[in-house]
């Protein structure tokens, strides 16, 4: 059965590193599924869920806020800015989150950056979005 290496760094630190059937991983211009043998890309990552399929049939989930990713046909490495495991996600204070960014959205003026609230809100939602599809694989 041919894998891929998956690396998963960010800031902080080294977050995973293993051998894999299959990843998972939500791009700028859409979801990504890499295979072994994927052609070679470099692609900005969005807020939401890294999937990694270990070559035992376990699922391994991570949240990353956006960052970089490379594949390589052996070799995908992903850049996050900030990386969580799925059991550190806390889905009360990822809802806690999300309705504060909806709140700066709608109380958007001269002085608060719009741009700025609305990347805050998606942030929010993505992580509210894994911390509650994560809930029922705990």
């Amino acid at each position: 059965m041919a894998t891929i290496q998956v690396d998963i760094v960010s800031a902080e630190g080294e977050i995973h590193s293993g051998e894999a059937k299959m990843v998972f991983a939500p791009a700028r211009m859409g979801e990504l599924g890499i295979t072994p043998r994927h052609a070679p890309l470099l692609t900005a990552l969005k807020p939401g869920e890294v999937r990694v399929e270990g070559v035992d049939g376990k699922e391994h989930f991570f949240y990353v806020t956006g960052g970089m990713l490379e594949i390589q046909p052996h070799l995908v490495t992903v850049l996050a800015d900030t990386a969580l495991r799925g059991e550190q996600l806390d889905e009360a204070a990822a809802l806690a989150a999300k309705q504060h960014a909806e709140e700066a959205l709608r109380g958007v003026s001269d002085e608060t950056d719009l741009a700025q609230a609305q990347a805050e809100l998606a942030e929010a939602e993505a992580r509210y979005r894994a911390a509650q599809k994560l809930k029922g694989k705990r």
